[in-house]
């Protein structure tokens, strides 16, 4: 197999150096993953501009931020990212994806396993996998606002150290209203990535942490 001429042209015009080996690997997820978007409709981004300047830019945001041997759960996975472009380009830590619609769940148990990836797919709800699992990360991309997932992890910090949360330019806004509604008391926010989106420059993508106060959460400090 050999780089798309257009995948490779997307990652030229954005800068982004990629071993040609996991490259590969993240063109044949893509291109397995818009073969079920023709039954799914699993995404919008059916360019390779598209994934380069937006999923693959999330990604690589966010592969740099996890540590080696981080046990790390994608909550509601959709069609597989961050989660599956995570394991490929960290093979060093372990990858879980949650996705709680049946057919989409299935879907991506076919993708990880024509890939070939160690990547475990839960057809559940991630409330009802923290009752029996732990995680040192868990990830998610426009899923909720930051209320909505800190509400929902609060019983279940005892499961997992920390949410990184990949978020547009309305972030400031929905930590307002997360401070507001409580959402965020006892717990520690901070912003750990910022980069554009796209060609707009003054559109931003962030990426934020958000763990427990206290011992628990010195690690992050």
């Amino acid at each position: 197999m050999s780089l798309d001429p257009d995948f490779a042209a997307a990652l030229a015009k954005h800068s982004m150096e990629i071993d040609e080996a996991i490259a590969l690997q993240l063109q044949q997820y893509v291109q397995v993953m818009w073969r079920w978007n023709e039954q799914l409709n699993l995404t919008r981004h059916t360019t390779w501009e598209l994934f380069v300047s937006r999923d693959l830019r999330d990604c690589l945001q966010l592969a740099v931020l996890l540590e080696e041997g981080e046990e790390v759960l994608d909550l509601g996975s959709g069609n597989g990212i961050p989660g599956i472009p995570l394991a490929i380009l960290r093979p060093d830590i372990e990858v879980s994806l949650a996705e709680s619609v049946a057919k989409r769940a299935k879907a991506l148990s076919e993708i990880v396993g024509e890939l070939g990836l160690p990547v475990a797919v839960y057809g559940a709800r991630g409330e009802d996998l923290l009752e029996d699992f732990r995680f040192s990360t868990i990830v998610s991309r426009a899923v909720g606002s930051i209320a909505k997932f800190c509400r929902w992890v609060e019983p279940h910090w005892a499961s997992v150290d920390r949410l990184l949360l990949v978020k547009g330019p309305k972030w400031v806004e929905e930590r307002g209203d997360a401070r507001h509604l409580g959402a965020l008391a006892n717990l520690q926010l901070r912003r750990v990535a910022t980069y554009p989106l796209g060609d707009e420059e003054s559109s931003e993508g962030v990426i934020l942490q958000i763990w427990p106060s206290g011992a628990r959460g010195k690690r992050f400090d």
